[in-house]
């Protein structure tokens, strides 16, 4: 029994329970915490530059009671959120455009793959000349981030998609757009959502790069002014926030993948 369940958990692709899965996940966390430990309370690094993880709970619960705190993860969700939605409706269309027509694959992929190599940080100097230091200038930084790549997945998504699909919609009688809508993008929807669920993580990691754009309020905004202060424990607890909502929006992506794809197997 022991030897079957050792060639189960190794085996390629192999499933596993749930009680096995979780416990994964909670030995490489207290393995984390465990080595973090003996960094900073074993004195190997300096508290100063490596905090101990009572010392970043203590600020943690001091954050939560502070308006400014919230005030912090509103914004930067307001700035993801706009950047990442802004680049669903124009990398969205473009990408199904690109999947479908060869013309507008000619069109549209070639520079996508040019631009897509350049970081959003470089854009940076010209987004402040082309859009000032307010808020758009954060969103567009996110956008840039986002839609190029988004755009090439949506595209790939799109191409993925049987061809015998849109011939049997041929043969019983549709014409060219009622197969793109009645089977071409319902066929692309639960590749599609995992697309989106990866973007927004990107759009996460772009976030302390946007607020670098004369920001004065954001968890990113939050961690640079407590680096000047080298107030560890406060950019360690920005870290930690943004990683949390991170997974919060990727856990709603997942359920969504399982809510209206339960056919389908993903989306953990």
């Amino acid at each position: 029994m022991k030897k079957r369940r050792k060639s189960t958990l190794f085996a390629i692709r192999g499933d596993i329970n749930r009680k096995t899965y979780v416990s994964g996940i909670v030995l490489i966390i207290c393995l984390a915490v465990v080595f973090w430990s003996l960094l900073s309370y074993g004195n190997l690094v300096n508290r100063t530059f490596l905090p101990t993880p009572d010392q970043v709970l203590r600020q943690f619960a001091i954050q939560l009671q502070s308006s400014t705190f919230w005030h912090h993860v509103g914004i930067s969700i307001f700035r993801v959120g706009a950047g990442f939605l802004l680049a669903c409706l124009l990398g969205i269309p473009l990408g199904i455009l690109a999947g479908t027509f060869r013309f507008a694959e000619a069109l549209l992929v070639p520079p996508t793959e040019f631009i897509r190599y350049m970081p959003a940080t470089a854009f940076i100097p010209l987004i402040m000349v082309w859009a000032g230091i307010g808020e758009w200038a954060k969103v567009i930084v996110i956008f840039i981030g986002c839609f190029f790549q988004l755009m090439l997945m949506v595209a790939d998504n799109t191409r993925s998609v049987s061809n015998d699909l849109l011939q049997t919609s041929y043969t019983l009688g549709a014409n060219r757009w009622q197969a793109i809508e009645k089977v071409l993008i319902p066929a692309l929807l639960p590749d599609l959502m995992n697309t989106l669920r990866l973007i927004i993580g990107w759009a996460w990691t772009y976030l302390v790069v946007a607020e670098l754009v004369a920001a004065s309020s954001g968890l990113g905004f939050s961690i640079m002014k407590a680096q000047r202060f080298l107030n560890t424990d406060q950019i360690f607890v920005g870290i930690i926030a943004i990683g949390l909502l991170g997974l919060m929006t990727d856990r709603t992506f997942a359920y969504c993948h399982r809510r209206f794809f339960p056919w389908l197997e993903g989306g953990r």
